[in-house]
């Protein structure tokens, strides 16, 4: 029996035919189970997607998902984008009209890989280690709640603070504990 007469059996619900489309592929005995079929089609929600009702019950979810999932991506994606003026901010590169294109690519591509060497690919990892004795829900609150964290720790008193020459490994250190957070959490789920 052709691959297509057979998911055309599971699809319309016919336990009969679809049982002995299987018993002909495995070269096996299979009797249907027409009880499990009349139960899958005796379920029916009784909302659909863009209904009140789903809005009612799963609404605030939804809203809580999409908002925190938002904030993410703002966060996360902003440091990939404005790494650059940030590495030169803390003088790991030197200002662009003291180089050209190429050396700056290679400067910024270099200066990514360290961060990335020291933070994201320790909080994968961290992430695999831990992940069963955590929990999954465990381990995404924990990365939303210390991204925040070291975000308003490096953000708040940035032109106090971290302007400073002293204080630049310090930045850089919180800079790339933002990463390794945001994949010891929710990055990695």
């Amino acid at each position: 029996m052709p691959e297509t007469a057979r998911y055309t059996a599971l699809i319309s619900k016919n336990a009969r035919q679809a049982a002995d489309d299987m018993a002909k592929v495995l070269q096996v005995d299979i009797e249907a189970e027409p009880e499990k079929v009349e139960k899958i089609t005796q379920r029916k929600d009784k909302y659909g997607l863009f209904s009140w009702e789903f809005a009612r019950r799963h609404g605030l979810h939804l809203l809580g998902t999409t908002s925190t999932w938002f904030l993410l991506d703002i966060a996360y994606y902003s440091n990939h984008l404005f790494q650059k003026d940030i590495y030169t901010s803390v003088g790991w590169l030197p200002k662009p009209e003291e180089m050209n294109a190429i050396y700056e690519v290679y400067r910024v591509a270099a200066a990514a890989t360290l961060i990335t060497l020291c933070g994201t690919v320790p909080g994968y990892w961290f992430t695999v280690a831990f992940i069963d004795y955590l929990g999954r829900f465990f381990i995404q609150l924990m990365g939303f709640f210390f991204m925040t964290v070291f975000m308003f720790a490096l953000a708040l008193p940035y032109n106090h603070y971290w302007t400073e020459e002293k204080n630049r490994k310090g930045f850089l250190a919180m800079y790339s504990l933002t990463f390794f957070f945001a994949n010891f959490g929710p990055n990695l789920l």
